[in-house]
């Protein structure tokens, strides 16, 4: 199976992938390559809206038939949306990791995300993974 790496987002090499929406809002989701090694995803716990997360912190969690890993913010500010469409259909993530966002934070700091990779260096950086 050949990976997919989406040129509009950023990566961070715990996996998660960040998009700025047009009014600032931080879409936070995992790459392909995350829901790939975990394999089948059963479960996702999502944040609490309002909470203030700082980047770097730990935020949510997935959790699939074989690993459970944690889904780490990458930008600070408040949480505004979580999608709630994964209580019931964890599975999304696995069939559209770019479309099945986990949370939205507005951010206090957009200049966090240029720690972040673009898709090619995030493609790279993968390439020297184990999967």
């Amino acid at each position: 199976m050949t990976l997919k790496y989406d040129p509009n987002l950023k990566y961070a090499e715990t996996d998660e992938w960040a998009r700025v929406e047009d009014d600032g809002i931080v879409v936070v989701g995992i790459s392909d390559y995350a829901q790939d090694a975990l394999s089948d995803i059963v479960y996702v716990e999502l944040p609490e809206v309002g909470d203030e997360v700082s980047a770097g912190d730990v935020v949510s969690t997935v959790e699939s038939v074989k690993a459970a890993a944690d889904i780490i913010t990458p930008v600070s500010g408040e949480i505004v949306e979580v999608n709630e469409a994964l209580d019931d259909s964890p599975e999304a993530i696995n069939e559209d990791p770019y479309g099945a966002w986990i949370f939205k934070v507005r951010a206090s700091a957009l200049s966090e995300l240029d720690a972040l990779m673009d898709a090619a260096a995030y493609e790279a950086y993968n390439a020297t993974r184990e999967h």
